[in-house]
C-alpha cells in the first residue's frame, strides 16, 4: 500500500485469501511482476503485438495457397537462386505461418495470461469429491486468467490464423492425385476394351481358355499393360501406368456352368464356366485373392468381405455394399480369353458421385 492509502497496481494480482502453508516459507524472492501487469499502455502494446503476429500468420497461408499455383513445376519448373521456386516459396510460407502462430501463443502466454505463483502441497493419489470439484474451479479459473474472453482481438485474429491455416492443408491434399486424376470420370472407366486379351498378371501371357482348370483362380490384368510390337498397345509410364493397372485387375475362375445363377449371365459373358470379375474390392478397395473353390466364395483380406463368384459376385458377408463388377469375356479366333467390353460399372469403392456417371 502506498503513503496515500491508494492501493498499489501489484495487489490487484495478489489473491485476497491464503491458506495457512503447511511449511515455513524458506526464504524465496519475492515474485517480480511484469510490466504488462501494471502497467496498462504494456499491456495494449503486448496485446497489438501478438495480434500482427497472427494477422502475419494468415498472410502467409494466404501466400502459400498463391505461390501453390503460381510457379510452373515438372520439367519447366520455375527456379530461385538456382532452387525450386515452388519449393522455396512453400516451405518459407507455411513455416513462417506456423512460426508466428506458435510465437504469438508463446506470447500471449509469457505477456497476458496470468503470472500469479501457486504451490501445490502433496495429497494422496485418490482425490476426494471435493478436491475434484476443486480441480474443475482451477480449470475454469485458469480459462478465466487466459484472458483470452476479455481480448477479443488476440481471441479472434489467433482463431482466424489457426482457420486459415487449413487452407494449404487442404491445397496439399490436390496432390494426393496428380495429374487429371481428380476427374471423376476417370474413375467409371478402365483400359479394358472389346477385344482385348486377358492375360496372366506379372508375366503377362495370354490366357487360352482351354487351359483354365476347374476350381482354379487366377490373378490377370489387361493387355494393355504389357505393350509390345505385336500388340500395338501404347506403353503407359507412373502414375497413370499405376492407376489402369489399379484399376483394370482381374481374377478368373472355372466351374461347372450348372453352378453359374442367372446374375452372372452365363449365357453372354462367361465361357464354358470361365467367369471374370474385378480384383478391387468394393468396400475400400483392397486387392481380392482369398478363394474357397468349394463354395466358390472369395473373401477381401482387409475387412473380410466375402462374395460368392457363382452368384454374380453378391456379397455374402462383411461390410461391403454391392457385388464385384463382372467383366464380359469370349474368345477369339485363336482360343484366347478376350474382353467383349469394358466394366459396365465402375469398379472399386463407392463414392457419391457414381449415380452420375
Amino acid at each position: 500500500m502506498s503513503n496515500d492509502n491508494t492501493p498499489s497496481p501489484y495487489e490487484s494480482h495478489v489473491p485476497s485469501h491464503r491458506e495457512a502453508e503447511p511449511i515455513p516459507d524458506p526464504g524465496l524472492p519475492a515474485h517480480t511482476w511484469r510490466p504488462t501487469d501494471v502497467d496498462p499502455k504494456a499491456e495494449k502494446r503486448a496485446e497489438r503485438q501478438i495480434a500482427a503476429m497472427f494477422v502475419a500468420a494468415m498472410v502467409f497461408a494466404v501466400l502459400f495457397v498463391v505461390a501453390y499455383f503460381s510457379f510452373e513445376i515438372g520439367d519447366s519448373w520455375d527456379t530461385f537462386g538456382g532452387l525450386g521456386a515452388s519449393t522455396v516459396t512453400l516451405g518459407l510460407t507455411l513455416g513462417m505461418s506456423l512460426l508466428l502462430i506458435g510465437t504469438g501463443i508463446i506470447q500471449l502466454a509469457r505477456k497476458l495470461m496470468a503470472d500469479a505463483e501457486m504451490v501445490e502441497m502433496r495429497h494422496p493419489a485418490a482425490s476426494p469429491p471435493e478436491d475434484r470439484e476443486a480441480t474443475i474451479q482451477a480449470l475454469n479459473d485458469g480459462l478465466d486468467e487466459a484472458g483470452i474472453g476479455r481480448r477479443p482481438l488476440v481471441r479472434n485474429t489467433m482463431l482466424g490464423a489457426v482457420g486459415v491455416l487449413g487452407l494449404p492443408a487442404v491445397v496439399l491434399l490436390r496432390d494426393l492425385a496428380p495429374g487429371n486424376a481428380l476427374d471423376i470420370n476417370k474413375l467409371a472407366h478402365t483400359i479394358w476394351e472389346p477385344g482385348m486379351r486377358l492375360v496372366r498378371d506379372v508375366v503377362g501371357t495370354p490366357i487360352l481358355a482351354s487351359e483354365v482348370e476347374m476350381g482354379d483362380l487366377i490373378n490377370a490384368a489387361p493387355e494393355a499393360m504389357f505393350p509390345s510390337e505385336e500388340n500395338g498397345y501404347p506403353e503407359l509410364e507412373g502414375a497413370e501406368e499405376q492407376a489402369e493397372k489399379a484399376k483394370g485387375a482381374i481374377i478368373i475362375v472355372r466351374m461347372d456352368p450348372s453352378e453359374l445363377t442367372e446374375a452372372t449371365q452365363p449365357d453372354k459373358w462367361t465361357v464354358d464356366g470361365i467367369i471374370c470379375y474385378s480384383k478391387i474390392c468394393t468396400h475400400v478397395g483392397c486387392p481380392i485373392s482369398l478363394y474357397e473353390r468349394t463354395t466358390h466364395h472369395v473373401l477381401c483380406p482387409c475387412h473380410q468381405s466375402t462374395f460368392d463368384l457363382a452368384d454374380g459376385a453378391k456379397v455374402v458377408f462383411g461390410p461391403a455394399a454391392r457385388a464385384l463388377p463382372q467383366l464380359p469375356i469370349a474368345v477369339d479366333e485363336e482360343g484366347y480369353l478376350v474382353a467383349q467390353s469394358d466394366f459396365t460399372e465402375p469398379i472399386g469403392a463407392s463414392f457419391w458421385e457414381r449415380e452420375k456417371l
